[in-house]
């Protein structure tokens, strides 16, 4: 089977009614564990409030998303100390493939894949840090210095040496990216261009009603894009202050938390909750 690219959509509006930064920290590592968790390739943060720019909030999230993801052997060459970051030391390790454990470079194996970022240029290359003692050699120079780069080793004694690779090359699960879309939901879905778009709603069918047809449409799908709402605004309040339909935004709008005992879902807890049951149902094979 071939693999499918997943995505997810969240509002900027998930951590408005947290005022305080080590609780909209300690959110937003929440739903960075579900999208490594469940395989997520890629997760958009949209304005979902046309009244407000939400522009501290869309940079918040997308900043704490990205560090998460980032190996923690490279943040702090790609994060400044910031008051944003204050209480990043409570996100939650992603503990993905990309985030080895071992720094030593004896532990290095031909073959794997690490992430890595430009340090220095010679005339016999670039020289990059991978997370272990000694630094690795790009033999090419058409990269710039501070440029992130996902690698494969190719040498593991001596001088280590290392080659560009695609993330799509590598076996393992390699994290996410973070995108914002600053205009809308709407903005979002264009954004991904899905095969397969699902919408999550209290308001949509149930997913044990609409599993057959879904099931098609998973199975002819190579991207598909899941977008939540927030307990304030769900997906069909967002779709109607912005003129569209959203039947017509998305293929199908779906509650995968039926009968739900509280009177809103938290986004962080629809995240885990509609993940978990697409992949008990359907299977990512991501």
């Amino acid at each position: 089977m071939d693999k499918k690219r997943l995505a997810i959509a969240i509002p900027a509006s998930v951590i408005s009614d947290t005022p305080h930064l080590r609780e909209r920290t300690a959110k937003i590592g929440l739903i960075g564990r579900a999208a490594a968790i469940f395989r997520v390739n890629e997760i958009v943060v949209y304005r979902d409030n046309p009244r407000e720019n939400q522009i501290v909030e869309l940079d918040l999230i997308a900043t704490l998303l990205s560090y998460m993801e980032t190996p923690q052997y490279l943040r702090k060459r790609l994060f400044k100390l910031e008051p944003k970051l204050q209480y990043a030391g409570i996100l939650p390790p992603l503990r993905t493939p990309h985030h080895p454990v071992s720094g030593k470079a004896k532990d290095l194996q031909t073959g794997e894949y690490r992430e890595g970022l430009v340090l220095s240029q010679t005339k016999e290359g670039l020289f990059l840090d991978i997370g272990v003692e000694k630094n690795a050699l790009l033999r090419e120079k058409q990269h710039e210095i501070g440029e992130r780069l996902t690698l494969q080793v190719v040498k593991a004694d001596g001088q280590i040496e290392v080659q560009v690779a695609s993330r799509l090359d590598v076996p393992d699960y390699w994290g996410y990216e973070v995108t914002v879309e600053p205009r809308s939901l709407s903005g979002a879905v264009e954004r991904v261009k899905a095969d397969l778009a699902i919408g999550t709603s209290r308001k949509g069918s149930e997913l044990a009603d609409v599993a057959v047809r879904l099931a098609e449409r998973w199975k002819r799908a190579s991207s598909i894009l899941v977008v939540f709402g927030s307990p304030a605004r769900g997906l069909f309040e967002m779709a109607i202050d912005e003129g569209v339909r959203l039947e017509k935004l998305l293929d199908l709008v779906v509650n995968t938390v039926p009968s739900q005992g509280t009177e809103t879902v938290r986004t962080e807890e629809a995240v885990f909750a509609s993940l978990a049951s697409l992949n008990v149902e359907f299977g990512f094979n991501i």
